[in-house]
Order: structure tokens, then C-alpha cells, then sequence
């Protein structure tokens, strides 16, 4: 099941909304309809889709993806190379802004560090239906106002957003900056009232995915810029449209061959942020025993970390930039090592030294 926070900034005043009961379906299990993220008709049928996966980690100051919504380019280019781009929320949501690609795989991040170590599985989904849960501690204007935001999305894009529900206690939401790398971090302290709340509309409820709206502090830096209009007063518009066709999570104990499902294993490159090489999902896939996957380090997207490449030990295809980062998916995807499209790229082949010990040497002396 998906899950995902969206971050409400206070709403302008004089908001309004007649509130009404929520109504509660007959709960039954979610059906689950497969479909590929790409077509067939886009690639030989020899050859399989070709998967790549795009990482700019949340709350890491990335020049690039760094701001809300400032990735999607990279994304909306990407996903004309690839056959499938699995993607998370903070490269693809952009407040009130997003854009619908259909070969793109919207996956939370705790998620895809999960897909990353083999442990889950994604599996494409026709559609989801979709559940609302709201922080105690929101003020009820401001739940009005996500209210009439979520009415909006059913409304005009046809969003199967089915119920919505409220915590039974405020989540009060923490936030702070991790001195040691100086990163974006949180918790929330009351985690039982929001599994609560999930659990009740996943059982009493047909949603398959969930949106969650926790009440951040006021403090937040920036907060200002989003409140005076820049791109909207709330990001619930797209973590919707995302969910909406997010694929669901699958656990290894829970999955059989020749289900469809991608696993880690059909990845075929990786693109991310030089210096933010460190994470667990890019070790994972770097560090993979089977099928590695080609691993793109944009130096350009720079962070406040410091997890080269070298640093961390893996190997990394260096470029400076994304028009190059997507220059070497495309030579990938045709088979072609992405240094033969540079000048004086490919050296001349060398031949293998075996190294023969005086025992094997011995014995090759006495045979002859």
C-alpha cells in the first residue's frame, strides 16, 4: 500500500466548505489489475523494456530537485529515452503543478530502497482507489481547505479518491536539520494514531493507497514563498494524481514467478546525484550480485552531502551534467557503450595475462 505525507502550508482566510459525514463502502479486498508502464510497440520484441531509475533525495538541498517541482523536466525527458522510469514523490510533485506520464512508476522512497534491496516488488496497477487521512492537530480551516482541494481533484481529473478520515490524536509533527550532514530530517510522535487511521480505512474502506496531511511546524524556512502563491498553498493535488496509478508493494514471501511484477534485478541504470551516493536504494543497486545496474552520477545536482562515488566505494559513470546523464541512458539502452560517443573514448583492446604459479608450471614442463 502506498503511503504518503503532504506537507499543508495555512491556507489564505475566508475559506469555506459545507462539511458531511464521510460514507463508509463494504469492505472487500482492492482488485489489482496489472499493466506494463510502457509499450511494446517501442522497442523490438527481442529485447526487454529497458527500466532506469531516477533519484534526487528529499530534503538534501539538491540544486536540482532540491525545489519543489524543479526535477519534472528531468523526469519528462528521461521518460522519452526509457521504456520505464521508476521515480518517488519529491522528484515528481510539484504542489498544485505535476504531469501525468504513463511510463513513469511513482514510488515512496522508503519504498524504493526497499525495491532496491530485493525485498519488495512493484506491480503496475490500472488503478488505485485512494483513502484520506488528516492530522488531529490541523486546524479546521485548514482541513476545510484540503477538503475542497481533494472535492476539486474528483471533480475535474476524476480522481477515485474514496473516503477521508482524521487521526484520533494530533501526530505532532517534529522537524530538524541532522548536524552531521546537515540534511532535512523528522519524526512524529504519535505514529500509533496515524497506523490507526490507516488501518481503518484500508479495512472499512475500498482504498488500496493513502494519502496522509500531518500539520508541520510554522517555522519551516521558505514556508512564506509557498503561502504567497508561488505554486499553490497545498501539495495534496499531486500526491494524488501520483498515487492514483502508483504500483503497489509486494513482498518477497508474497509473490511467485511469472507474475509480472519488476524487481531490482530489471533495472538497467540508475541516474543520481554524485555526492548523494550513500543512501541505501543506490548502495543496493550498485552493490548488486546479479544484473548491476549502470549507475549515473550527475556532478552538477549537487547536495549537502558528500557520498562520492569514491567515498562510498562503488563505480559510477561521472557526467556533469542531466543532458549528458540522458545521453549515456540512450547509448545504454542501444547497446552501446556511452564512452564511444566521446572522442578518444575506447582504447584498443587489451589481451588477458594469465598468471600461471610454479606448481601449474611444473607440471605443463612435465607433461610436454
Amino acid at each position: 500500500m502506498a503511503l504518503l505525507w503532504c506537507r499543508p502550508p495555512v491556507p489564505p482566510a475566508g475559506a469555506s466548505r459545507r462539511l458531511s459525514s464521510p460514507s463508509i463502502s463494504v469492505a472487500r479486498s482492492p482488485s489489482i489489475f496489472r499493466l506494463s508502464c510502457f509499450s511494446t510497440s517501442s522497442y523490438p520484441k527481442f529485447r526487454r523494456a529497458y527500466t532506469t531509475v531516477l533519484i534526487v533525495p528529499t530534503g538534501v538541498g539538491a540544486s536540482i530537485g532540491g525545489f519543489a517541482g524543479d526535477a519534472l523536466p528531468v523526469a519528462r525527458t528521461l521518460a522519452s529515452v526509457a521504456d520505464c522510469v521508476i521515480s518517488h514523490p519529491n522528484v515528481l510533485n510539484a504542489a498544485m503543478l505535476y504531469w501525468p506520464m504513463p511510463n513513469v512508476l511513482y514510488v515512496e522512497g522508503y519504498a524504493l530502497d526497499r525495491f532496491a534491496e530485493g525485498l519488495w516488488a512493484l506491480q503496475t496497477v490500472h488503478q488505485n482507489k485512494i483513502g484520506l487521512v488528516f492530522d488531529a492537530g490541523m486546524e479546521e480551516e485548514l482541513r476545510i481547505r484540503h477538503l475542497q482541494v481533494a472535492d476539486a481533484a474528483r471533480a475535474s481529473l476524476g480522481l477515485p479518491l474514496m473516503e477521508y478520515i482524521v487521526t484520533d490524536s494530533p501526530l505532532k509533527v517534529e522537524k530538524w536539520i541532522d548536524p552531521n550532514c546537515g540534511k532535512s530530517t523528522g519524526r512524529i510522535q504519535h505514529p500509533d494514531s496515524l497506523l490507526r487511521a490507516v488501518h481503518t480505512l484500508v479495512s472499512q474502506s475500498q482504498v488500496n493507497a493513502v494519502a496522509v496531511v500531518g500539520r508541520f511546524p510554522d517555522d519551516e524556512e521558505g514556508t512564506e514563498d509557498y503561502r504567497q502563491g508561488k505554486i499553490g498553498y497545498t501539495f495534496l493535488p499531486c500526491v494524488l494524481a501520483g498515487l492514483s496509478a502508483a504500483p503497489q508493494y509486494v513482498t518477497a514471501e508474497n509473490r511467485s514467478y511469472n507474475d509480472g511484477y519488476l524487481i531490482a534485478g530489471d533495472v538497467d541504470s540508475v541516474i543520481l546525484p554524485a555526492d548523494a551516493c550513500g543512501g541505501d536504494g543506490a548502495l543496493a543497486f550498485a552493490r548488486a550480485k546479479n544484473n548491476k545496474p549502470l549507475i549515473v552520477a550527475v556532478q552538477e545536482n549537487e547536495t549537502v552531502l558528500k557520498d562520492t562515488p569514491e567515498k562510498v566505494g562503488i563505480r559510477a559513470t561521472k557526467v556533469q551534467n542531466y543532458w549528458e546523464a540522458i545521453g549515456v541512458v540512450a547509448a545504454h539502452k542501444a547497446g552501446i557503450n556511452p564512452e564511444a560517443l566521446r572522442r578518444g573514448g575506447i582504447d584498443n583492446v587489451t589481451a588477458h595475462t594469465r598468471k600461471i604459479s610454479s606448481s601449474q608450471m611444473h607440471h605443463q614442463v612435465y607433461s610436454l
